[in-house]
Parts: structure tokens; C-alpha cells; sequence
């Protein structure tokens, strides 16, 4: 099993100026950051790739900056579908040239874009296509391409496990097209989280591991050993601490991104405390 943590633990961008936290997060005992990327993140990946080689981290990459205007792999206008395309396909290049395993998200949308209708009947056709596309250019690339199924108030495609693995089946079942749960996500979604992790079976790729109030695991309303039981049972092979960092060095950031509370004011110590938490579990 490997574990890691995403950067928003620590900072809204990644930039060539902020290369040390991969030390860092080696000596936290973390495998693997997550990296978010996007039209409003410039840094320079062959940099990023020889400090991750360097120091034996293992990098995932999800599309958490800015995207073109209207870029959406479910929308109805095939102008949207197209933009959102060549969005994701530059994305996998980027993942291929940092040497990362995973282009991981809600690729099957838009982040924040949740329509309150009943979806069209060709919505999860289209969208399936689209998915068949990037997993076929993700193969030749040799990146895992990875959907997260994400809460109601965050997207109206994908919200259960069930409706992930549909999507896939649609999209041909392409070896390499897989999935993350995020137990925060899971919250509004299913009354059973064991049996949503079952669901998702030999699919299941990656858990983010995040308390109900997206803190740090454990101690809140989410029901970790039943879970972790479910994970055993599965080829799960990643498990992520995300999170947004809500102390003074960031700003507004934890805020923006609808963090109310400061449930992260230090990243290192929110990883120390969740990767402690974790392997209690995985015993």
C-alpha cells in the first residue's frame, strides 16, 4: 500500500519555488504527493520529476487549477466535450513527463458544476466516450487514468461508486480507467461506506481518507474500521490524505475552497496525525 497526501495540505499552487516539500514529504513517510495543475499553474516538470526521483516519491496529478471556459467532458455543447478533451489530453502529457503513475479527478465534468435537472438521456453515453478517448491516449502514455466520484453539491454525474463502474462499462472497460473514493465525498452519497467500497471492487484504485469535516482521520462520524476492512478485500493499492490548509501562510485559500473551520492550520502535522491513524487501521 502506498500513502500520500495532497498539496493543498500545504499550499493552494505548485510552483519550481515550492520543490522542497518533496523532501519534506519523504521524511513525513509519505510514497506519494498529489499534485494539482491547470492553465493558472506554471512550473517547470522536469524539475519536479528529478526531486521526486531523487527523493523516492512517487507523484499523481489531478486537475485542481484553472480550466478553459465551459470545458466539460458531460456537457451538452460538443464544443464544451471538445475543449474538455484536449484540456485532459494536455494533462495526461504533463503526467507522462513528471513520470507520474495517475491523472486522478472528476474528469467526467466540471468540479463545482452540478445541475439540478434530470441528466439527458445521451449524458452518460457522451461522457463515457469522451472517457474511452483520454483512457486510450492515457494507455499510450502509460498513465492510470482515474475517476473520483464526487458529492451532489459538487457534481451531478458521478456521485456513487455504481455510477462510476457504469461510466466505465460504457467507456469499454479500458484496463487503465479506474477509480478513487473519497470518504468525504461518500458522506452525502451512500448509507453504507463498507458496501460502497465492495461495490467498486476490483475497479477500486485509490481512497482519500478524509473525515467527515475534512480533517485529519479519525475521531469523526466516518466509520474507519468498517471501511478499512472493505479495502482489504479489494486491489487497492493508494491511500490519500487531502485536505485544504486553512493557516496564515496561505491566506484566504482554505476558505475559498469552502473550508470554514481550521481543521489544517499545520500540513505537517496533519499528515503525522493521519498516516499514525491509517496504519493503526491497516494492522
Amino acid at each position: 500500500m502506498k500513502f500520500g497526501a495532497h498539496i493543498y495540505l500545504w499550499m493552494e499552487k505548485w510552483s519550481d519555488a515550492e520543490i522542497g516539500l518533496i523532501d519534506r514529504a519523504r521524511g513525513l513517510g509519505l510514497d506519494m504527493l498529489e499534485l494539482s495543475v491547470g492553465l493558472d499553474v506554471p512550473f517547470t516538470p522536469a524539475l519536479t520529476r528529478r526531486a521526486a526521483e531523487a527523493a523516492g516519491i512517487g507523484l499523481m496529478v489531478g486537475p485542481g487549477g484553472a480550466w478553459p471556459e465551459g470545458a466539460d467532458l458531460s456537457d451538452d455543447d460538443p464544443a464544451n466535450r471538445r475543449a474538455a478533451l484536449v484540456f485532459h489530453q494536455d494533462i495526461i502529457n504533463l503526467t507522462a513527463e513528471l513520470g507520474a503513475v495517475a491523472y486522478a479527478g472528476a474528469l467526467y465534468g466540471r468540479p463545482g458544476k452540478s445541475l439540478r435537472r434530470r441528466p439527458p438521456a445521451d449524458e452518460a453515453l457522451r461522457t463515457a466516450e469522451g472517457l474511452h478517448t483520454l483512457a486510450e491516449h492515457a494507455r499510450a502514455a502509460g498513465v492510470q487514468l482515474i475517476i473520483e466520484p464526487m458529492s451532489r453539491f459538487r457534481s451531478h454525474v458521478v456521485n456513487t461508486p455504481q455510477q462510476a463502474l457504469r461510466l466505465i462499462e460504457l467507456a469499454g472497460s479500458p484496463p487503465n480507467l479506474r477509480i478513487l473514493l473519497d470518504t468525504y465525498h461518500l458522506v452525502t452519497e451512500v448509507r453504507d461506506y463498507a458496501a460502497a467500497v465492495r461495490a467498486a471492487g476490483d475497479k477500486l484504485w485509490g481512497l482519500h481518507a478524509c473525515e467527515n469535516d475534512r480533517g485529519v482521520p479519525g475521531g469523526g462520524l466516518v466509520p474507519w474500521a468498517e471501511i478499512f476492512s472493505a479495502v482489504k478485500e479489494t486491489p487497492c493499492a493508494y491511500i490519500g490524505l487531502e485536505g485544504y490548509n486553512t493557516g496564515p501562510s496561505t491566506g484566504d485559500f482554505g476558505w475559498r475552497r469552502g473550508m470554514f473551520q481550521n481543521v489544517c492550520p499545520d500540513g505537517d502535522a496533519f499528515v503525522r496525525a493521519g498516516l499514525a491513524f491509517i496504519r493503526t487501521q491497516l494492522r
